[in-house]
This record gives C-alpha cells, structure tokens and sequence, in this order.
C-alpha cells in the first residue's frame, strides 16, 4: 500500500514539474511576443511618421514652427493649490494715464503711397460742356499705378571726325568702353538678361519669346556667348570676393546640389554641387562650383583658412574641424529641425525639447532687438542661454536612455548629443550666430532657380552661373538693385585698375 503511494505521490512530483517546465515555456514564449509585439509596435509608429512626412512633403507647409503651450518667460503654478482663505479687500481706485500717438490720415484706407522716384505723367481732363465764364474752384486727383513693357532701343554713338590741318591726320571722340567690344549688347542689356536668369529664374528660352514680341530676333547661342562674355568680364572681381570671403575670421558653409549636362553621361545629368561660403562679418556670400560632394573641393578653398567654421552635421565639414586653427560651431537649426519632424511621433518629449531650444532663441532675439555689441552678446549668452543649454543637456541625456535608438526621437537625439559640444560652440564668441541660417538664405534663391532652368548646359557654366549667384547674391544682402549694380560694373570695368577692384564690390561701391 506505501509502494502504491510513492508511486503516485512520484507522478504527482513528475506531473507538477511538467507543468512548471511548460509554464516557464509558455512564460518564455509570451515574453518572445510581447517583445515582437513592442518591435512591430514602434515598427507601425515609425512608419505612422514617414507617412506623415510624406503627407507634409507634398501638402504640408515646408516651415519649421513650433508654439509651445506654456509661455517662454511665464513662472509654471502647481497643479495642486492649497486652499487658504483671503481676506476680502475694499476695490481700490486708480487713475491711469498714457500719452497716444495721433494717427496719420490717409487718402485712401489701406493704399499705400507711391515712392518718391517713379516717374509721374500728369493727364489733365476737362469736361465735356462747355465751362465758359466759369471759375475753377479746384480739381479731384486719382492717382493709378502704370506700367509699360521693357523698353528696348538702339542707342547709335555719334564720333564727327576732323581733319587736322595741313594734313597731319584725323581727330575723333573716343569710343567709350563697351563690354563687348564689337558687340550689339549695352551694359544695361546684358545686366537685365543676367538678373532674369539668376534673380527672376526667367530661363534664356522664355527671354527670348519676349525679344520676339518686340520683333527682335536674338538665337539662344547668341546670348550664350554674351553671357559667358560678360563672365569673363567678372572674372576677376569674382576671384577677388572668393580672397575677400576667405579671409574673415568666421564663415558659414553649406552646399547645394546642381544638374549639369555631361557628354560623358549620355540620357542622364551629373549631380555637382555649390558649395556656398558665406562671411557674416562682410555680409558677403561666395558661390563655388565643384563636380561632386567630397571633401576634396572644400579643402582646396579651405587650405589656409583659420578661425570659426560654421556648417550642419554633415560628416565632411568634421574632417576640417580636426585641422588646427579652425574652431567647429555648430547649426542650432539643424539639431532642432530632428525634433520638430519628430513631433508627430513623440509629441511630449520632442515638444519638451523644442521648449528649450525656443527659450535659447528667444534670447537671441533680444539681443538683436536691442542691437547689443559681440561683447554684451557673449555676456548675454552667459547668464541667460548657458543655464538653459546645460538644463537640456540633461534632459537630452535621460531621453536617450529610453528612446529607440532608430525611431524618429532617436535619431533627433543622437544627432543633438553627438554634435553637443560644436552646437554650443556659439557661445565662444559674441560675433557667432546661433545657427547657419544665413547662408541656408543664400541659398534659397538657387533651388528656386533649379525649378526652372532645370539643369546646366555643361560644367563651366555652372562654373560661371557661380559667379552670377554670388554678386547678386550678396547685393540682396545689401538691399542693392542687382541690375544697376551689374550695369554700372559692366560699364566701367573692362579699363578699371586692377588694384583697385574692391570699390566695384556691391557692399562697397555707390549706387
């Protein structure tokens, strides 16, 4: 009878283990799933984004905002008040006074007036009866704002010749200096067809259809050839702005990419690239082209350069930080740009993120707002932005010990904490910018270009489109007119000395 227990209580044990084991199995295996379960969670959130990327791309706004809920410079109240009574007081009175500006009376609400330079035509009408023996008691001005098309004539320059006396010779004017010598094209002519090419992005075809209508009758090699002449013409003011650029202390660099026929790469384009360098301190912008992305171009323009080094994350411009003399700084744009894409995935962290990043640029405001010298910037910075900065720092670094390191989040913050150093590199000097803005607006104009030109005929001309870009470029840094900048310069430089180039710069010579 005992024998008979043992061996029951036996299989009880055996039976209770097997259960046991097929628990920890089945524990294992819910575990295995919960875990895929999490992985094709965050695989569905992360492809929740790119769709909602994508959506953005194609009909979203392009403009990086972000409106935080609580106020930047605003104290945060407890979400739990104790209650504590308030005794009543009486309502006081207070007399409040301020002084208001008189507002100008206008003409007409919400026209605005005509500027001062605009030609005027005056056309004077009378009625249609008759106003013998009437006396005028004034008169009703409309005033319209007209246009008429671009005008094109032929300006013929008229030498008289004069025999000297007992036949020594003739004497004529001088013929004063043209561009193109023997050409039809005037300085004006050349300087509209440029600015409708690289500031309008008219392309050649669509100007030419316009000659047409004037019954002109101009081929598309033709104006080819004029503009690669009047390149040639600021050839060398070109050279002297790269020096000029160069040569600062602090640049701004970015890049840009380029479509341009190669006969080497027949049914397709080649992919070079601008490379853009951009001077804060001369408020100039230099355009470079190169054939392709690597390093090789930049560290030719960059080969004696010393000082602070402005750029994005891209992984060429850390090849140049490593090289002594040059200080890195990195683009606050750049590293907030991840958090704002990441909004959608991750609201209340990125949220909390771009918080203090908008805190840090709201500083930067100020500063311009009261228009403070590179010394009280710095000391700006110091006080106020550097707490801020270092209070991120930290919560940069607990967010990146939960986050997934390939979901949207994660990627904003390994992006941030890897160039965390360079980004608040700013903070060195009181003339750095924040981020590299400046030269991404130099850059604007030419992806509005790439629209519609599409790509450039071959290499030298997009060479020689970098030359346009950059001087009108930097005249709209200027708030100069391009056209009569390039035709005064078009005018006056096939005989100016060459040592004194820099009075042709937009930034320097009088309009």
């Amino acid at each position: 009878m005992q024998n008979a227990s043992d061996i029951l209580i036996s299989q009880l044990q055996n039976n209770i283990m097997q259960l046991q084991t097929q628990n920890r199995d089945f524990e294992e295996k819910v575990q295995v799933y919960e875990e895929k379960a999490q992985v094709a969670d965050e695989r569905i959130k992360y492809l929740e984004f790119q769709i909602e990327q994508l959506k953005r791309l194609i009909h979203g706004s392009k403009r990086e905002r972000f409106i935080s809920n609580a106020a930047v410079n605003q104290l945060t109240l407890p979400f739990e008040l104790e209650d504590s009574p308030v005794a009543e007081k009486a309502p006081e009175s207070q007399q409040i006074t301020y002084t208001r500006e008189k507002t100008k009376c206008s003409n007409h609400p919400g026209r605005c007036e005509f500027p001062s330079h605009l030609p005027v035509v005056d056309v004077f009408i009378e009625p249609e009866e008759s106003t013998e023996g009437m006396v005028c008691i004034g008169e009703e001005i409309t005033s319209e704002l007209e246009l008429d098309p671009g005008r094109l004539f032929v300006r013929k320059i008229h030498r008289k010749k004069y025999a000297l006396p007992n036949g020594e010779g003739i004497l004529i004017g001088k013929l004063p200096v043209r561009p193109i010598e023997k050409g039809i094209p005037g300085a004006g002519l050349l300087a509209n067809i440029a600015v409708e090419k690289f500031v309008d992005h008219l392309p050649i075809y669509r100007q030419i259809e316009r000659f047409k209508r004037e019954d002109i009758k101009i081929t598309d090699s033709t104006i080819d050839n004029w503009i690669t002449k009047t390149a040639e013409l600021l050839d060398p003011l070109y050279e002297y702005l790269k020096r000029l650029v160069l040569g600062q202390g602090y640049l701004q660099v970015d890049e840009t990419p380029i479509k341009v026929l190669d006969r080497d790469k027949k049914g397709t384009t080649h992919q070079g690239y601008y490379w853009v360098y951009h001077s804060p301190l001369q408020n100039a912008v230099f355009f470079d082209y190169q054939p392709g992305r690597g390093r090789a171009g930049p560290a030719q323009m960059l080969n004696h350069f010393k000082g602070y080094l402005q750029t994005d994350g891209y992984a060429v411009y850390d090849w140049f930080a490593q090289k002594q003399g040059i200080t890195h700084v990195g683009c606050m744009a750049h590293a907030r740009r991840n958090f704002e894409k990441a909004l959608s995935y991750d609201a209340e962290k990125a949220g909390l993120v771009l918080q203090k990043i908008q805190q840090v640029y709201a500083i930067e405001r100020k500063a311009r707002e009261q228009s403070l010298s590179p010394e009280q910037r710095k000391e700006l910075r110091l006080n106020e932005s550097l707490p801020i900065l270092n209070e991120l720092g930290k919560t940069l670094a607990m967010m990146n010990k939960t986050a997934a390191p390939r979901s949207p989040m994660g990627l904003a913050l390994e992006y941030m904490i890897k160039r965390w150093d360079i980004l608040l590199s700013y903070l060195y000097d009181g003339s750095l910018e924040i981020d590299n803005n400046l030269v991404e607006n130099a850059i604007r104009p030419n992806a509005i270009g790439r629209k519609n030109c599409l790509f450039a005929g071959s290499h030298n001309g997009a060479r020689r489109s970098a030359i346009f870009y950059s001087f009108f470029g930097t005249c709209k840094k200027h708030n100069i007119n391009p056209w009569q900048w390039l035709k005064k310069v078009l005018e006056i430089i096939p005989e100016y000395p060459a040592n004194k180039l820099a009075d042709l710069l937009p930034q320097n010579m009088k309009l």
